[in-house]
């Protein structure tokens, strides 16, 4: 699994901010034009996606990060349902395959946030802000042993499978 120090990495954090600017570009369309709140909420809904994904990931803690993507989850989901909106009104049928678009977008990301979380959620690791030389050694001590235990599981399994081998070349002689 890969490991992150900066939000701005996170393949999720960049679909999330693809989201938001091309959100931001569809409500240019002049479609658009003087539907001032739905415009204004579809905006801020998007933009709190990749804003509560960073601001999780700051925070330091697994518990705070697992919280902040819930969030993002759910201004994902505000994304679509709006989105949805506009496609009912019928007066924005020119932008609509855009429309569609954002919205398999939006539930992209929304599969991605909730993937990380579930990953999260059956992790022991309690976050950056817990971390501290014994915890890290203490990971590191757990990843040596684990990756130990995995060359050991191969070299068994090798040696099992010359050994049948072996076994079947004797019995053909």
């Amino acid at each position: 699994m890969a490991t992150y120090s900066r939000f701005e990495d996170l393949p999720v954090w960049q679909a999330a901010l693809d989201l938001g600017v091309r959100v931001f570009k569809l409500t240019e369309h002049a479609s658009f034009k003087f539907k001032g709140d739905l415009v204004n909420q579809l905006r801020r809904a998007a933009l709190s996606v990749s804003n509560n994904i960073a601001e999780g990931f700051e925070r330091g803690t697994t518990a705070e990060l697992v919280t902040f993507l819930y969030i993002a989850r759910g201004s994902c989901g505000e994304v679509r349902s709006m989105l949805r909106f506009a496609i009912a009104l019928g007066a924005m049928r020119d932008c609509e395959p855009e429309i569609l678009s954002l919205v398999e977008t939006a539930t992209s990301v929304n599969r991605q946030i909730r993937g990380w979380a579930d990953s999260l959620q059956n992790s022991d690791i309690k976050g950056q802000r817990y971390l501290n030389d014994d915890t890290r050694a203490g990971y590191e001590r757990d990843k040596h042993t684990s990756e130990f235990l995995e060359r050991l599981h191969a070299d068994h399994e090798q040696r099992m499978a010359d050994l049948a081998a072996s076994r079947v070349q004797k019995s053909e002689i």
